[in-house]
């Protein structure tokens, strides 16, 4: 059975372009299913499906748009409009097996439309941008999706010799993303749990995913850096997760401490809202990160607190008693909240790598203070498990898959 793939775009301004790769990808052996979304006129090539569709799906009629120009506040609303109705129209394509991949070739404007569509698709789903915004920061598009993006390098204004190969090569890693996709492979029937893990804490989590997989688990693991924990969040809500091992918190620290790894206000409460178990771990929760030393702010790297150069793009700052307390109070005020099972295991012996004995973090006593904070913050129902072990020891590991597993066994029984 042939593949399809579906080009978005704006055809009115763009309709070359599309035109050249939508014949590499039919020199390749996948259908081609062309979708226009712009707004400024009639498009310059035959579309499958047209403007005016992508607007009604939208229910805004396409001559309400049509004036949209360029630095106009209604070029923002078209924008938004054509961008909702190809949401729609993506969607219904993917229920009738029509869409098998996505590829879009935008500018800023264009590039702000066509992600969004990019990342109403699945995981998975191959979905590709061709961008001239691709070599800056392209968080606000990929956020937490699987969205690959190819720096258009040039104006995407016309065919020459840049664009004809970058536009050549997208259609030759959508088709071949495709054609991967596409393979038969085995359904992953065991139910999925999400890991939190930093450098700092890898030989836990190592272990944890390793006890996890022996237990029949498909453990997926996150890296929590602001966008791991997004991802983690997004997974949760999306329903794709059965529960959570979240060995490394330390993304709430930087949300309210100022560094720099911050996943946002859902952190650490979405699987508690939607009632997923979840067994929670203070990993890396002393940790403040920040880029490269000089963006440290200068009250932190003036010798008062240690400091560790993980690398050229990520330092690590200690935080005081006095912020962990903080952050106990703000841990706790989240876990409390959820509706389902929640389960923290402490090791007292030290929460990262960095937190080992005669570590560059280690400070016991201000350790303690978080530890006996967040068991008084947190309700009473919570259980609380307190440890000596270091978190890396695999004795405590073995603890934290231990506690999962029956919590999950426990759950699976009760829904019998």
């Amino acid at each position: 059975m042939t593949s399809t793939a579906v080009l978005i775009g704006t055809l009115d301004t763009k309709g070359r372009e599309y035109e050249f790769v939508r014949a590499e990808l039919e020199s390749a052996g996948v259908d081609v299913l062309l979708v226009d979304v712009g707004v400024l006129g009639d498009p310059v090539i035959p579309v499958d499906v047209s403007a005016r569709e992508v607007a009604d799906a939208a229910g805004v009629p396409l001559d309400d748009l049509r004036f949209a120009r360029e630095g106009s506040d209604t070029r923002g609303h078209a924008l938004d409009v054509m961008s909702r109705g190809a949401v729609a129209i993506v969607s219904e394509l993917r229920a009738t097996g029509r869409c098998d991949g996505v590829l879009g070739l935008g500018g800023s404007g264009g590039s702000s439309l066509l992600s969004a569509v990019l990342r109403s698709l699945p995981l998975g789903v191959p979905k590709l941008l061709v961008s001239t915004m691709g070599s800056g920061d392209v968080s606000s598009y990929v956020q937490s999706s699987d969205m690959c993006i190819m720096h258009a390098v040039t104006d995407i204004a016309g065919l020459n010799r840049i664009s004809r190969p970058i536009l050549r090569n997208a259609a030759g890693a959508l088709a071949g993303m495709i054609a991967a996709a596409s393979a038969e492979s085995d359904v992953e029937d065991a139910p999925a749990v999400g890991v939190t893990m930093l450098g700092v804490t890898t030989p836990a989590g190592l272990r944890i995913v390793e006890r996890l997989e022996a237990a029949g688990f498909d453990p997926i693991v996150f890296h929590t850096v602001g966008s791991g924990g997004r991802a983690l969040e997004s997974l949760i809500a999306s329903g794709v997760l059965s529960g959570v091992i979240d060995l490394t918190i330390k993304e709430v620290t930087d949300d309210l401490l100022g560094g720099v790894f911050v996943a946002g206000p859902d952190r650490l409460r979405t699987a508690g809202r939607l009632g997923i178990p979840q067994v929670v771990v203070p990993g890396a929760v002393e940790v403040i990160n920040f880029g490269g030393f000089d963006t440290v702010p200068e009250h932190l790297r003036d010798g008062s607190r240690p400091l560790v150069r993980h690398n050229a793009e990520v330092t690590a700052v200690r935080a005081t008693q006095e912020e962990l307390i903080r952050v106990a109070d703000e841990v706790a005020g989240r876990l409390n909240q959820a509706v389902g099972s929640v389960d923290v295991l402490i090791p007292r012996g030290g929460f990262d790598s960095y937190d080992a004995p005669g570590g560059p973090f280690s400070d016991p006593a201000s350790d303690a203070a978080f530890a006996d904070h967040l068991v008084g913050a947190l309700r009473a129902d919570i259980a609380v498990t307190t440890s000596e072990s270091h978190i890396n020891d695999a004795a405590f590991a073995d603890a934290v898959a231990d506690r999962f597993i029956a919590v999950h066994e426990h759950r699976g029984a009760a829904d019998d």
